[in-house]
This record gives structure tokens, C-alpha cells and sequence, in this order.
């Protein structure tokens, strides 16, 4: 201990090394860790300046830098240039969203799954395909980019959202998510930082922790990124791109501006920045608002898949590239292992072409409408606007519920639901919300039921 008292200093965190063994920085970022997970540092709590805790413990500035990286890279806390270390809002939250083997009692209205009456169309193309004399052809291995058939394809999809690309900017993928692990490993190195939204997609922040990348929220008005946002962050935090879901936005169902769009897109072109856009809910909408790519496409990678408006088992997904980028997209998509199957592949292709695909949306989205209005009936006054075709809704919590203790209450009342801690990004510690999904339920029967039960704890 130095010569200099700490006894009686405002230190947010003061850790005890005298019984720990081996190197200090390795159990400085232990105990750290073990604080955090146990409730000991809250969710926003600003940690001891460096210098200060390496003064307390007489360790060198390095070990502690050392420590705070361990964990930041595992994404308990969040740094900020000037700001100082904070403990991530969304440290103990779990990062999984995704429907697995649960008690059969639970009504699932967390991960959002596509009701299945549609895949009936899916499975009859499938069938048909595999009495074709060449169907033992698709189950060879594939290109990375994908053949001219399934670009084709990939670009008439894309134009159905009103932007226009060709079959030389298409590089077809293994599914969404996996198209945006190949575009996270391909454009970025381990310590880049990207901008998002202060709530996001937890799948963006699963494969950023995979590569090293730290994920950075960017100051927003009224659910929509600033200018003055995008430019701090670009300035101050040097971030080398920015990742948005402008349609049905995850966990919010907010729909992005056209204003903001060309906002973002200009800003990309002058500071020659890499926009990410998430395209995977923009068919969706009563009437599809013109894409981010649209007005900048050589510098916004688009990502669309198939996943919410045909069928999540067919795992197609189809990026838009520029052209300087395409080549190393590509060698991504081999070097990980995730190009798509030429099985599948084929399957949405003749979706596609047929028109089947645009019947099988137009069913989900009258589905999705009825379903909604469920929603609004019975959570007026809680649950946020959106489109009747949003997939997803928001609801705002009353002041003694967080997010996380909702969830918690919900599952005990039967129903699996996501607060919004788990889409958290940086420090600043998220609104009293959850997220629903409204496709989910096998029936409208068993979504009303879910929905009365949370009723029930909101009005508690």
C-alpha cells in the first residue's frame, strides 16, 4: 500500500489482491469479473481512473490497463475517449436469443421465429426439385459467390425494396447472421470500433465479441442516429463503421426516417465510412422505405435475408457489396465456411423467379397484421406505435420494473420475453422496456394468452 491513505477515498471499486495468486494484471481481471457477475459493480457503475487504482494497489499503470482490456474485450465494460471505464448495461445479460428446449409451459414471445404455415410452399418446391435429373448436383459443394442463377435471384430481391443493383454487387450467404460475421471478419481488425444504436441487435454484438470488435452507441433523437452523433463518434472514438436496422429496428420496431437515411448516407460518402445496413426486416413494411445502399453504394455493405418473409430453414441471405470490397467478402465467406448451400440455395432461387416467394410474404404480413392487432387490444398504453407488419414490438415498462426484472417476473408468469438490457450498448444504463415477438406463437390463441399474462404484471 502507498505511503498516501486510501482509507477513507470515494473509490468506486477498491479489490483485495493479498490472497490471490499469479500474474496480477490475470487476477486484477478476475476479481473484476467476478464483482461484476456478482452484483457487486452495477450495470453503469464508472470504475477508478487507471492511474488511480494502480496508485491504490502499487501496481504498475500497465497491469491495470492490462485488467480493464481483459474485460473490455469480453464486454463487461465500456471506455469512452474522455469519459472514463464504465461497467458494460449489458454485462450480466444474457447474450442468446434463440428458441432452444424450454418448459413446454412457456409461451415463447422472445426469439422472433416466423410462423411455419408458410414453409408448406417451401417444402413442395424442395420436393420438386429433388425429382429433377439433376438434383444430386446440389449436393456438391457450392462456389463462394454463389452461381449466376442465385445472384439473379439475390438482385431481384433486393429491387423489390426499390434498390437497384446488379448481379455483380450480389454475393449470396449461409443466412443473415452468418452474412454478418463474414462482413465483420472481413472489414475489421481485433480493437476497431463500429457505431450502432444505443439498443441493437444482439447478434451484431455476439460476433463483434467473437472478432475483437467493440460496439459503440451513437448519440440518437426520437429512436433515429444524429449527425452530430455519427460525427463525434468518427472524431472522438475513431470508429471504422457504423452498423444501423433502419426497418422494424431491433429491439424498438422504430422505422428509420427517409431523411436520416440520406443523413447516413452522405456522411459515409465524405468520410469515406463502411455502413453495415440490415436490411432483414425492410420487405416487411406496408410500404418499403428506400434503403441506406440506395444513396450510397459503394460504401454501405446491405444485408437481406430470407429468414423473416419465406423461411428461416432455407438460411439465405443476399449482400450487396461494393466493388473494391467484394473480393475480400468472398474469401470470408470461404475461409469461415459459410457460403450457402447450393441445395438451398436453388430452393430460393425458384422461389423467387415463380413469384412463390412474394405470396408466402404477402401471407406472413397478413399473419403478422392480425397478430398485432391482438397486441395493441390488449397492451394499449404500454406497447409502442409501430406498423401492423413489425414482427417485433417494444413495450415501455411502469417505473418499478426494469427490463430485467421483468423478464425475470414474465418467465415465472409462463411467458419468455427479452428486457432491454440485453440490447444495451455502452454504459449508460437502458430504459425501462422489453421486447416481444409477435410471430412466435404457433396460434393466435396461445399469443393472446402470452399477452394477457404480461398484462397482468404490468397492471400489478
Amino acid at each position: 500500500m502507498p505511503v498516501n491513505s486510501f482509507d477513507n477515498y470515494p473509490m468506486s471499486w477498491k479489490p483485495d489482491l493479498s490472497k490471490m495468486t499469479g500474474p496480477k494484471y490475470a487476477v486484477l481481471a478476475e476479481l473484476l469479473e467476478s464483482d461484476i457477475k456478482n452484483g457487486n459493480l452495477k450495470a453503469g457503475a464508472k470504475l477508478p481512473p487507471q492511474r488511480e487504482l494502480a496508485d491504490f494497489l502499487d501496481l504498475n499503470l500497465s497491469t491495470i490497463s492490462k485488467a480493464y482490456k481483459l474485460c473490455e474485450q469480453k464486454g463487461l465494460l465500456s471506455a469512452s475517449v474522455g469519459n472514463g471505464t464504465y461497467v458494460s448495461s449489458d454485462a450480466t445479460a444474457e447474450p442468446m436469443l434463440l428458441c432452444g428446449k424450454k418448459d413446454s409451459h412457456i409461451i415463447e414471445l422472445g426469439a422472433i421465429v416466423p410462423f411455419v404455415t408458410s414453409n408448406l410452399k417451401v417444402k413442395q418446391y424442395t420436393e420438386n426439385l429433388m425429382k429433377k435429373p439433376d438434383a444430386l448436383t446440389l449436393f456438391s459443394y457450392g462456389a463462394p459467390e454463389g452461381t449466376k442463377r442465385q445472384r439473379e435471384a439475390g438482385a431481384t430481391w433486393l429491387q423489390k425494396s426499390g434498390f437497384y443493383t446488379d448481379i455483380n454487387h450480389i454475393v449470396p450467404a449461409a443466412g443473415g447472421q452468418n452474412a454478418l460475421a463474414a462482413v465483420l471478419g472481413a472489414f475489421f481488425d481485433a480493437g476497431d470500433k463500429i457505431g450502432t444504436e444505443p439498443l441493437t441487435y444482439p447478434g451484431v454484438k455476439t460476433a463483434a465479441k467473437l472478432f475483437g470488435i467493440h460496439l459503440l452507441p451513437v448519440r440518437s433523437y426520437n429512436n433515429e442516429i444524429t449527425e452530430k452523433g455519427i460525427r463525434y463518434a468518427l472524431q472522438n472514438e475513431n470508429i471504422k463503421g457504423l452498423y444501423v436496422i433502419p426497418d422494424f429496428q431491433n429491439p424498438t420496431a422504430h422505422i428509420m426516417s427517409l431523411e436520416t437515411r440520406k443523413m447516413i448516407a452522405r456522411v459515409a460518402e465524405e468520410k469515406n465510412l463502411l455502413v453495415i445496413e440490415d436490411g432483414i426486416n425492410n420487405l416487411l413494411a406496408e410500404n418499403p422505405t428506400l434503403p441506406i445502399a440506395s444513396f450510397a453504394p459503394d460504401h454501405v455493405i446491405y444485408i437481406s435475408s430470407l429468414s423473416k418473409t419465406v423461411s428461416p430453414g432455407l438460411r439465405t441471405a443476399f449482400i450487396h457489396v461494393p466493388d473494391k470490397l467484394h473480393e475480400k467478402l468472398v474469401a470470408a465467406l470461404y475461409s469461415m465456411n459459410i457460403s450457402i448451400s447450393p441445395l438451398l440455395a436453388t430452393v430460393s432461387a425458384a422461389l423467387i423467379e415463380d413469384g412463390a416467394a412474394d405470396e408466402i410474404l404477402a401471407e406472413r404480413k397478413k399473419g403478422i397484421m392480425e397478430r398485432n392487432i391482438i397486441v395493441n387490444d390488449i397492451l394499449n398504453g404500454f406497447v409502442m406505435t409501430s406498423e401492423l407488419t413489425s414482427p417485433l414490438r417494444y413495450i415501455q415498462l411502469p417505473e418499478h420494473f426494469t427490463g430485467k426484472s421483468f423478464e425475470i417476473c414474465a418467465k415465472q408468469a409462463g411467458v419468455e420475453v427479452y428486457g432491454s438490457e440485453r440490447f444495451a450498448v455502452g454504459s449508460k444504463a437502458p430504459e425501462k422496456a422489453a421486447r416481444i415477438s409477435v410471430t412466435t406463437p404457433p396460434s393466435l390463441e396461445i399469443l393472446a394468452e402470452g399477452i394477457n399474462r404480461l398484462k397482468e404484471l404490468l397492471y400489478f
